[in-house]
Order: C-alpha cells, then sequence, then structure tokens
C-alpha cells in the first residue's frame, strides 16, 4: 500500500488511519492466539487445582479487555478511513477514542505476562514483569500526555 501526499509531502491522515487499523487488528489477532494458549495449555491446572484460580481468571478477563480495546481501536480507526465528510472536531474525537483504546488494550496485553507468572507461582519473575509494566505505564501515560493535543488544550 503506497502513502497519498498530503500538501505538505507526508501520508495523509487517512493513510495513517488505514496503517492502524491494519495494525490494531493484527494486535487483536495475536492476542486472540494468546488468549487461546493461555486457555488451551492453563485450564488443566485450573481444574485440577494447581494454579491459583483468582489471578487464572483476571488473567483470562484482562487479555479479554485488550482483545475488545483493540477491536473497538479498529473500528474507530476504520471509521476514521471512510470519514472524509465528517467534520474536523468529529475525524478528532474519533481519532481520540481510537488513540486511548489501543493504548489501553496494549497497556492490558502487556500486563498479562505478569498476571500468568503470578498465576503458576514465579513471584521473582512476576515482580520484575510487573515493574516493567509499571515502567512502561507511567512512560506511555507521559508520552500519550505529550501527544495528544486534546490534552495540552484542556490545561
Amino acid at each position: 500500500m503506497g502513502f497519498s501526499n498530503s500538501a505538505e509531502g507526508s501520508p495523509s491522515k487517512f493513510d495513517v488511519a488505514e496503517v492502524n487499523v491494519n495494525r490494531t487488528w493484527a494486535l487483536a489477532g495475536t492476542s486472540i492466539a494468546i488468549f487461546t494458549f493461555l486457555f488451551g495449555f492453563f485450564y488443566p491446572r485450573y481444574a485440577s487445582g494447581e494454579i491459583n484460580p483468582v489471578l487464572f481468571q483476571i488473567a483470562l478477563a484482562v487479555i479479554g479487555f485488550a482483545i475488545f480495546s483493540f477491536v473497538l481501536a479498529g473500528i474507530y480507526y476504520y471509521e476514521l478511513t471512510l470519514s472524509q465528510s465528517l467534520s474536523r472536531t468529529k475525524q478528532e474525537m474519533i481519532r481520540r477514542r481510537a488513540d486511548t483504546l489501543w493504548v489501553g488494550g496494549f497497556g492490558l496485553l502487556l500486563l498479562d505476562p505478569s498476571l500468568m507468572l503470578f498465576t503458576v507461582g514465579l513471584m521473582v519473575v512476576a515482580v520484575l514483569w510487573l515493574v516493567l509494566w509499571i515502567s512502561y505505564l507511567i512512560f506511555s501515560i507521559n508520552v500519550f500526555r505529550q501527544t495528544q493535543s486534546w490534552l495540552r488544550n484542556a490545561r
């Protein structure tokens, strides 16, 4: 897929939205594969009582929320590819929703490994993963605030 250039010679907003649709669907598909692996591999251990049942269910719920965040973000990005007739304000609102859902879904996707490590009792590695996730979360929030014009304008 080639980019059509805007007046400044950079990819148009619609090209970027189309790339975001593809990226989001790929992450949603990957998340579904991870969910399937977690369920298929760990369910027998859950059923036999070998792993923490509460953490296992939380891990499955987190990956479920990540999947639906990616799917909803993908729908919003797709709407942007079709929205040339919408006002600039409406397009910005759609992009903002898509970006927020994408960042949320990605954050949840990165949380799941630490939950699974806690579930199987590998506490040292689980804590390490959790520290990495918290670091990502702090970094991500800072970058999101810096790059989202609607947040800068709200202050």
